[in-house]
């Protein structure tokens, strides 16, 4: 499956506007949202935060603080759970490296274990994509979502905190490598468009 595909199947935006990282520059290809790019820090508390072990074709131990992590969230389609998308550090010449969770969750704010999750990890600037292409290649243990203020009228939004690990690799998309991530904890933010929600259940 190429990249786009895999990313319209995620129902995500930041995803999609990473597919020309992974396939061929598109002048076309849409942008990433403003709203996920933020201005600096993962949350306006101060405590959010990525850790993850990976290895493979990559060799890397992530500690990202609040300060050094651009996050977002949304509901997955049809509300099948919700997408956490955490971007590292910008390095030298526009690289980065972003992770992409999918979780399949129960009812919003409801706090879950053993949850099926899909992972994407990309790296901008490298044209390189990873992608596990299911959610039965990595587990969430627990999870968590703690209500938060939210500045626009209509979203409902949450600090979520999980931790869990991959029994399978991601493979490379147009590569021959593999990713396997061992464990993963973060804390980020989801939101949830009353809008969105009810015109998915008409």
């Amino acid at each position: 499956m190429r990249a786009a595909a895999w990313c319209k199947s995620l129902g995500l935006g930041l995803c999609l506007a990473a597919v020309p990282l992974a396939e061929a520059v598109d002048a076309n290809a849409p942008a990433i949202p403003a709203s996920a790019v933020g201005a600096g820090g993962c949350l306006a508390t101060g405590n959010g935060f990525l850790r993850a072990r990976i290895r493979g074709a990559l060799s890397l131990d992530i500690d990202w603080k609040n300060a050094d992590l651009e996050c977002d969230g949304t509901e997955r389609p049809h509300g099948r759970g919700i997408i956490v998308s955490f971007a590292g550090p910008k390095r030298t010449g526009g690289r980065r490296l972003r992770m992409v969770f999918g979780i399949e969750t129960g009812a919003e704010g409801v706090a879950g274990r053993a949850l099926p999750t899909n992972l994407t990890v990309i790296l901008e600037g490298e044209r390189r994509l990873f992608a596990t292409r299911g959610d039965d290649h990595c587990t969430v243990d627990a999870l968590q979502e703690e209500k938060v203020s939210s500045s626009s009228p209509g979203l409902r939004s949450y600090r979520v905190v999980a931790r869990g690990f991959c029994t399978e690799p991601a493979g490379g998309l147009g590569r021959n490598e593999r990713i396997l991530v061992t464990r993963f904890d973060f804390a980020g933010r989801v939101s949830y468009d009353s809008a969105v929600h009810h015109s998915s259940t008409e």
